[in-house]
């Protein structure tokens, strides 16, 4: 199918509904799902995000800057998933019990049906978020018209969208802290700032994370700096580590949900 059969199916399963909330985290899938919606679509949408030690401020401030520019309805909430000890202690299947709590929360909003941003490429991977979104009904529009990840870039890309088709994939700040060690809103700054700094400190590097891991905090890059650079970067980590009272365990490559220790379950 074209692109523009697939925007044209996505713009046909939104519009099955005459209303809906949709769950926007402030990135490329959500936020492009919301731009189809407000574009081509007629149902009435409320664009729905979740202000949380565990989102960036970055996120947030993305979100509210297109719904001033765009004219969104959004309503930003506190999902309170912090006050849920199942998830403060971090399971392994810790998405469920997050978006459990940003559903329920949606639910006491409003009587529209949930969206989210989940893909086709989403439903081969372990997702326990998405056991949350089948017990509260949500809808999966990007799903239902047979749309992945590369098609949303393309379709965020060919809406002049140029701020989303750059966007790295950027999953929650809870997601850098490893299983069974308890999510605090200490550990989630403590991993926002570190990141924050590490893109000024490496501006060419990709895929930046501050894992806290049973060892210490690791930091990984997709591209490891070498000589002076390297030295800068550690030099950095073990002061900024030190200050906060943390060991610092070192620099490594970046591996795709190297927290997410699913043999723990």
């Amino acid at each position: 199918m074209t692109l523009d059969g697939k925007l044209a199916a996505l713009t046909q399963a939104l519009d099955r509904q005459a209303e809906l909330a949709i769950a926007v985290s402030g990135g490329v899938d959500s936020m492009t799902l919301a731009h189809v919606a407000q574009r081509h679509a007629r149902v009435k949408s409320t664009i729905v995000h979740a202000v949380s030690p565990a989102v960036t401020a970055e996120a947030t401030a993305r979100v509210q800057r297109h719904a001033h520019a765009h004219g969104w309805t959004l309503r930003l909430i506190d999902a309170q998933e912090l006050a849920d000890p199942a998830y403060r202690s971090n399971p392994v299947d810790r998405c469920f019990y997050c978006k459990t709590n940003l559903y329920g929360h949606i639910r006491s909003l409003t009587a529209a049906p949930i969206a989210s941003g989940t893909n086709v490429d989403d439903l081969s991977d372990y997702r326990p978020g998405l056991d949350a979104a089948r017990r509260h009904g949500v809808l999966h529009p990007f799903v239902q018209a047979g749309i992945g990840k590369r098609d949303i870039y393309a379709i965020a890309q060919a809406h002049g969208l140029t701020d989303l088709a750059a966007l790295p994939a950027q999953p929650c700040l809870a997601s850098r802290i490893e299983t069974g060690i308890a999510v605090d809103s200490d550990s989630l700054h403590f991993i926002e700032d570190a990141e924050r700094q590490l893109a000024s400190l490496l501006p060419d590097a990709e895929s930046i994370r501050c894992r806290i891991t049973a060892a210490g905090v690791v930091i990984e890059c997709a591209r490891l700096p070498e000589g002076e650079d390297r030295e800068r970067v550690e030099r950095w980590a073990a002061a900024l580590c030190a200050g906060a009272g943390r060991r610092y365990a070192g620099l490594r490559l970046y591996r795709r949900g190297a927290a997410f220790l699913r043999s723990m379950a």
